[in-house]
C-alpha cells in the first residue's frame, strides 16, 4: 500500500516510517519533516502509521499555507475590516460608574486622586444621574459618606443614612437605572476598618450581623442589588438568608468574591474617607500573590448563594479573573480600581498616553480575559467615546 505524500508523487511512506526514516508526511501532528526517531512514541514507528491512515480516512492531505500566499494582514488594513473581524467589543450596557454620596446640598467636590469623579450631596447626585442616563448609562455603584462615624458603623445601617436617601432620591428619579449598593464598613467605621473591632482584631461574626443589617437597609430603599465588598468569612450567607427572610428573596447579591489586599485602591480611599485608622486590611482580603485562594473564596460565596461574582482589582489580576471566567458559570465582573484608572489620567495629564486610546485598550483587555460586566470610573467618558 503506498500513502501518497503531500507532492502528490505516490512514493511509499510505509517502509521509511517503519526504518525511523526523515519523513515528509501529513499525520495529526501536521505536516513537514520530522525526524521520526525524536519524536514522541506515539508518533513513531506504527503509531504514525495509524496516524496516517486516521488522517487520511477523514481529510484530504494538503500543504499547510504560509507566507506569501498566507497574508495576516489582509484583515488589519482597514478600520472596518478590522472592525468586522473583532473578537472583543465593549458595550456600554456592560459598564458600571461608581457614585460617592455625602451630606449637604448642592455639593459637588470634586477628588484630586481621582479627576472627574466628584462627592455629591443627593441632590446634585440626582442631577448627575439625569446626565448619566441622557448618555446611556445603565448602572451605577453608590458609596456613602456619612455625617458622623462610630465603632460599630451604624451609619452604613441607619434608615436614614446617606446611602438610603440617595437610594429612595434616584429610585423615584430614574426606575430605568440600576442601583447596585456596596455594602461594607470601612466608609462608616471611625478606625475605618470593614468588620468590628475587639481588641485590636476584626470581630469577623460580630461583623455579620451589621452587614445583614445594611443589606437589608439599602433593599428597603430601593437597591437594585447588593455588592458585599467587606471581605469577611460567611458574609454571602448571612446577607442572602437575611434578604430572603425579609421578602427580598428576588434580589442578587453581586459579591465581591476575590478582592485583594492591593495598593491600588489609594485614591478611592480619599473618596470613600475610609483609610484606616490602624493597620491595614491584610487579615482579611486576599494576599495579592495567591489565585487558589481566591477560587476557594469564589466557591464559597457560590454555595453560600452570590448570583455573580467580582474581581478586584481587574488589570493586575487579568490571570485571577480568567480562571475564576473557566471555573464558574455566574456572570463575572471585574473592578477597574482608582488607581489604575489615576495612573493612566496621570500619564494623560502629563502628555505621555493619549488617555481614550490607553482607556480603551485597558478596558478591552479586562473584557477580553472574561468580565461580563466592568465597574469603571470611566463609565461616563466610555458613553461619550463609544
Amino acid at each position: 500500500m503506498a500513502l501518497v505524500g503531500p507532492n502528490g508523487a505516490g512514493k511509499s511512506t510505509l517502509l521509511p516510517l517503519l526504518a525511523g526514516e526523515r519523513v515528509r508526511a501529513a499525520g495529526p501532528w501536521g505536516l513537514g519533516w520530522r525526524p521520526l526517531g525524536r519524536e514522541p512514541a506515539a508518533l513513531c514507528g506504527l503509531g504514525a502509521i495509524f496516524g496516517l491512515l486516521a488522517s487520511i480516512g477523514t481529510r484530504r492531505l494538503f500543504r499547510v499555507t504560509t507566507f506569501p500566499a498566507t497574508r495576516l494582514r489582509r484583515l488589519r488594513r482597514t478600520r472596518r475590516l478590522r472592525s468586522l473581524v473583532r473578537e472583543t467589543r465593549l458595550d456600554l450596557d456592560d459598564f458600571v460608574l461608581p457614585l460617592f454620596a455625602c451630606p449637604g446640598e448642592g455639593v459637588v467636590q470634586p477628588l484630586e486622586g481621582l479627576p472627574e469623579i466628584a462627592q455629591r450631596s443627593v441632590d446634585a447626585l440626582v442631577e448627575e444621574a439625569e446626565a448619566l442616563v441622557a448618555l446611556g448609562v445603565s448602572a451605577v455603584l453608590l458609596f456613602g459618606i456619612p455625617e458622623d462615624k462610630d465603632e460599630e458603623g451604624s451609619g452604613a445601617y441607619d434608615e436614614d443614612g446617606i446611602v438610603q436617601r440617595a437610594l429612595r432620591a434616584l429610585r423615584a428619579g430614574f426606575p430605568e437605572l440600576v442601583l447596585a449598593t456596596d455594602v461594607c464598613l470601612c466608609e462608616y467605621t471611625s478606625h475605618g476598618h470593614c468588620g468590628v473591632v475587639r481588641g485590636g482584631e476584626i470581630d469577623n461574626d460580630a461583623s455579620l450581623e451589621l452587614l445583614a443589617r445594611t443589606a437589608i437597609s439599602h433593599a428597603e430603599a430601593g437597591a437594585d442589588t447588593i455588592c458585599p465588598s467587606d471581605m469577611m468569612d460567611g458574609r454571602v450567607g448571612a446577607i442572602r438568608e437575611a434578604l430572603d427572610g425579609t421578602g427580598f428573596e428576588q434580589l442578587p447579591i453581586v459579591s465581591y468574591a476575590a478582592k485583594y489586599a492591593s495598593a491600588f485602591y489609594g485614591p478611592f480611599r480619599e473618596a470613600a474617607e475610609s483609610t484606616p485608622a490602624f493597620g491595614d486590611r491584610r487579615s482579611y482580603q486576599l494576599d495579592p500573590a495567591n489565585v487558589r485562594e481566591a477560587l476557594r473564596e469564589c466557591e464559597l460565596d457560590v454555595n453560600e448563594g452570590a448570583d455573580a461574582l467580582i474581581v478586584k482589582p481587574a488589570l493586575p489580576y487579568l490571570d485571577v479573573l480568567r480562571a475564576v471566567r473557566e471555573r464558574f458559570e455566574l456572570p463575572v465582573g471585574a473592578y477597574n480600581v482608582s488607581g489604575e484608572y489615576a495612573m493612566l489620567k496621570a500619564a494623560a495629564q502629563s502628555g505621555w498616553l493619549d488617555e481614550r486610546d490607553a482607556a480603551l485598550e485597558s478596558l478591552t483587555a479586562i473584557k477580553r480575559a472574561g468580565a461580563d460586566f466592568i465597574v469603571s470610573y470611566w463609565t461616563k467618558e466610555l458613553a461619550e467615546w463609544l
